[in-house]
């Protein structure tokens, strides 16, 4: 039905008043009529959008008042494109004014809804994101026009939204030497290993000459965050188009660092070679910005810096001090040098950030045969749990006779008790080795701390809950491993919301990290959860424990993996990265495999034990990931619930015991190792947000290469009746075992492949500018099974065409991903 509006009332051969009663005269009528439109707004208004569209109220909402000049208004209208849209969409709203050319201005302004930030308030259109929500909602948009004469007129458009979905096609699996993403997505290389971050360092060669990687990007880029810069320099959390990356460089592609590959792997290694492999690792700190040619890195910037293994640390913490941690180098136990094997990461509400050292062990040459008899059966039983036990050390190292004597940033490789004493020589160095370090990335003067009070392990990550005034914020790490926990650590200060924008950042850090509870995880067969505390004098955290007498709480924190084992926490399958949801606080644990997993010892938190051919071993070779919610939804709490949310595995296997979620070729994967939650500052981190699953896979690279997907997860028991699953694994001899467990709801559509990377590469490390509409990503050693000889990858110099016809060597490096139309990534 159509509504024939007068607007040229004026003149009235009629409008001559003989009636002296007070009703109502015609034009008072119609201007109750119109000033009753408002009630459409709300109420009957929505309920007549849905029936007549966006358009409905255009004619409605003119205010015929000509404000005393016999000038009629202008006539508008108001329409939204889409009309009906899901969280997320980008929504272009336009307005048209109809008049004798008399228009002097017009507005956009919204009149109901969750609140939307409009991309322009004057003109004839605007855009803005459709907002989260749980359910559907709508969201008015008015559009005004006002004429020369004051007159003004109004119209709304109605959008409908609903709540978020995975708009994109799902990527194919595939075996391309190139990152492929969805269409209507672009990819943009930014900061690869060896690119210069001052202005006097060369460009880099790629062919193995290149030197002073104290200054450059290092190799194998890994977890990251974005840390906003606003136009004066200064920190600003909500900037989209300025900031800094920090960045880890966990290891290297030792065989395209050098000019035909190490010399002397089997002997003492040349100083100039060891140099840059120990350079090449560590974090990076620097400036991105975003201009009208997009996005670059700023090779100048006074911000740019570079944590390497030899940058000097201190302690911080319980273990500061402890004769655990002292050296020839530091004989306090108060200081050291560098981060190594850094991996995961996570932030600090005050601006820091928070990175985590990983395999660390391997780097060490400490032959146990030569050198256990020199040690106590205590500190052999610690160097044997922790696995330091290489005859040689990752790289040599340790075998560098350095030009200056004096120099013992080789020689501390050598964790051999060789000297009269902790310090005289290095046995101690591995101890100083896998812990969280806090950063500053806005001030390079600052040195970075190693907080001891969050325990040493195979950190992979330390992600944050949301931080709430008045409850002591928690941090939840897993350790790195087949068979090793899940690990939190609850602060011993309540979170107070003004230290967030504290300038003396590491003294916050002071404030909530260098005291506080470590605990460890124990998962029970019902679905709960139980997290222990390790605390030093509590049984069996004492001396009198017969297999690892502890000294100290310096000694629980610097052994925690011991600890771990007295208090029988459940043993999990490779506990990698840690992902909060930042709408509902639960914590997501990618498990990314175990070859060690067997039907005889599978339990409910680690339930597969299975053969994946062309493999014929069994193991829980294509892992999963758990969650669980804390009690009362509280970072405080000490017990949980808890389901697997997801299982990873092939499309083809068998659905009942391996692919027990359901996947399909648009979301069938194996091996999740990096996860990630969107940020809450826009629309993709909240009410319903993203989940990301980074691949680090062997065991599905027959079929493609390693995968980021995209997930809206549910909640923690929203597997309803279909939660208590039985999964009955196969012994090698056909004998059966029947493992009970908890699955949640399986994904459907709300998973999807996202993206797909180079060969040989392993996805790892992502982030988001706050508004959600650039997406950086982490692509480690694509090629990492060649040589100078033999190169297997020819990323990312091929990305742009998909060929690289001068045979570059490959490069770790950081991705730009954004939507051609400007839109939310991933919505």
């Amino acid at each position: 039905m159509t509504e024939i509006i007068r607007t040229d009332i004026g003149y009235d051969d009629g409008d001559v008043d003989t009636n002296r009663s007070t009703g109502p005269s015609l034009n008072d009528l119609i201007d109750q009529r119109y000033s009753r439109r408002e009630t459409l707004r709300s109420g009957v208004g929505a309920m007549a959008m849905a029936v007549f569209g966006s358009t409905a109220l255009a004619a409605c909402d003119n205010n015929d008042d000509d404000n005393g000049t016999g000038n009629p208004p202008p006539t508008v209208s108001a329409t939204a494109s889409p009309a009906t849209a899901t969280a997320g969409t980008l929504v272009t709203v336009t307005g048209t004014a109809t008049d004798d050319g008399s228009v002097t201005a017009t507005t956009f302004t919204q009149v109901s809804g969750p609140v939307v930030s409009l991309s322009a308030t004057t003109g004839t259109s605007t855009t803005f994101v459709a907002p989260a929500v749980s359910s559907t909602t709508s969201v008015a948009i008015r559009f005004a026009a006002t004429d020369n004469s004051g007159n003004t007129s109004s119209a709304d458009a109605i959008v409908s939204v609903s709540a978020a979905k995975l708009s994109f096609t799902a990527v194919a699996k595939n075996k391309n030497d190139v990152v492929t993403v969805p269409a209507g997505y672009t990819v943009g290389v930014l900061y690869r290993t060896g690119d210069p971050i001052t202005a006097d360092t060369a460009a880099y060669k790629n062919d193995g000459t290149d030197t002073g990687f104290a200054n450059r990007a290092g190799d194998h880029h890994d977890a990251m965050h974005w840390f906003g810069l606003a136009s004066d320099g200064s920190r600003d959390d909500q900037s989209s188009t300025r900031g800094l990356l920090a960045m880890n460089h966990e290891n290297i592609n030792q065989a395209y660092l050098h000019v035909n590959g190490p010399t002397s792997p089997g002997g003492a290694r040349p100083e100039s070679e060891a140099i840059k492999e120990i350079e090449a690792h560590g974090v990076s700190v620097v400036e991105v910005t975003k201009s009208s040619a997009g996005w670059g890195y700023v090779q100048a910037s006074s911000y740019n810096r570079r944590v390497t293994p030899n940058t000097p640390v201190v302690f911080n913490g319980p273990v500061k001090g402890s004769s655990l941690i002292q050296t020839a180098f530091s004989t306090d136990g108060s200081q050291g040098r560098g981060t190594l094997n850094n991996c995961a990461n996570g932030y600090t509400q005050w601006g820091t950030l928070l990175t985590c050292e990983e395999n660390w062990a391997g780097y060490f040459r400490r032959p146990a045969a030569a050198d256990n008899p020199r040690r106590s059966a205590k500190e052999v039983t610690a160097l044997t749990r922790y696995g330091v036990t290489s005859s040689s050390g990752n790289f040599g190292w340790a075998t560098v006779a350095p030009a200056d004597g004096s120099n013992t940033s080789y020689r501390r490789f050598d964790a051999q008790a060789t000297g009269g004493s902790a310090t005289t020589d290095f046995r101690n160095e591995p101890n100083q080795f896998g812990w969280v370090v806090e950063i500053d990335p806005y001030d390079k003067s600052k040195t970075p701390r190693k907080r001891t009070a969050l325990g040493r392990m195979n950190h992979e990550g330390c992600w944050p809950s949301p931080f709430v005034a008045g409850v002591k914020p928690a941090f939840y790490m897993g350790d790195d491993a087949v068979n090793e926990y899940l690990y939190k650590f609850v602060s011993a200060t309540a979170w107070v919301a003004a230290d967030a924008t504290n300038a003396d950042r590491l003294a916050m850090g002071d404030k909530y990290l260098d005291s506080g509870t470590l605990y460890v995880a124990q998962f029970k067969a019902d679905g709960t959860g139980t997290w222990l505390p390790l605390t030093f004098g509590t049984a069996p955290l004492t001396s009198a424990n017969t297999t690892y007498p502890f000294a100290d709480q310096a000694d629980v924190l610097t052994h925690a993996r011991l600890a771990g084992d007295a208090l029988a926490a459940t043993k999990m399958d490779r506990p990698e990265w840690t992902a909060v949801n930042p709408a509902t606080g639960e914590v997501y644990l990618t498990l990314t495999n175990n070859s060690t997993r067997t039907p005889a010892n599978a339990d409910a938190a680690n339930p597969r034990a299975y053969k994946d051919p062309p493999s014929t071993s069994i193991g829980n070779r294509n892992g999963h990931i758990i969650r669980l919610r804390e009690a009362s939804n509280s970072s405080e709490a000490t017990t949980f619930t808890w389901d697997i949310y997801l299982f990873g595995a092939g499309q083809d296997l068998d659905p009942a015991n391996i692919n027990v979620s359901g996947l399909t070729s648009d979301n069938d994967f194996s091996s999740p190792d990096g996860c990630w939650f969107s940020r809450n500052s826009n629309v993709a981190g909240q009410a319903t947000p993203l989940l990301w699953i980074q691949t680090d896979d062997s065991a599905y690279l027959d079929v493609t290469n390693c995968m980021m997907l995209a997930a809206i997860p549910g909640i923690v028991g929203d597997g309803g009746d279909a939660a208590n699953k039985t999964i009955v694994n196969t012994n090698a001899d056909g004998t059966t075992v029947s493992v009970a467990t908890k699955v949640g709801k399986a994904p459907g559509t709300n998973l999807k492949r996202f993206l797909v990377g180079p060969l040989e590469a392993e996805i790892t490390g992502v982030d988001t500018t706050p508004d959600g509409r650039t997406m950086f990503v982490n692509i480690q050693h694509p090629g990492e099974n060649g040589n100078t000889t033999n190169i297997t990858s020819h990323w990312p110099a091929n990305q742009a065409t998909g060929s690289d016809p001068s045979n570059s060597r490959p490069r770790s490096a950081t991705i730009v991903i954004q939507r051609t139309d400007g839109g939310v990534i991933g919505l």
